[in-house]
């Protein structure tokens, strides 16, 4: 199962540099890394991100993580996945830019 994160330019920029972080200044506060799944995705998005430009969205397999992801309740109850490590650039399946257009911003057509 294929989960994402958001990452702004510099944010992603740093984490290939780097080739791992502790994630967005969010992530750092709160101890783990914030994920979402196909269906949380653009709620997160539109949330937390709503008018923000050079925005990437990048992929990683669940399995991939280990025992370092946590499934924990969130908004509303529903379970969010959150990785308890550093988000390592060897992990990312794909990366792609999310452009903001007029209607909000635009998800890939394939995200799996």
């Amino acid at each position: 199962m294929l989960i994402y994160k958001i990452l702004r330019s510099g944010e992603w920029a740093a984490l290939q540099a780097e080739t791992e972080t502790a994630g967005a200044p969010v992530d750092e506060a709160d101890g783990f890394v914030h994920f979402s799944t196909l269906e949380q995705v653009r709620e997160t998005v539109a949330k937390h991100f709503s008018e923000e430009e050079g925005l990437y969205i990048l992929a990683f397999e669940a399995d991939d993580l280990g025992e370092a992801l946590k499934w924990e309740p969130s908004r509303g109850g529903a379970l969010f996945p959150h990785l308890y490590g550093p988000l390592r650039l060897a992990d990312v399946r794909w990366s792609r830019p999310l452009p903001l257009g007029l209607g909000g911003h635009v998800f890939p057509d394939d995200m799996t």
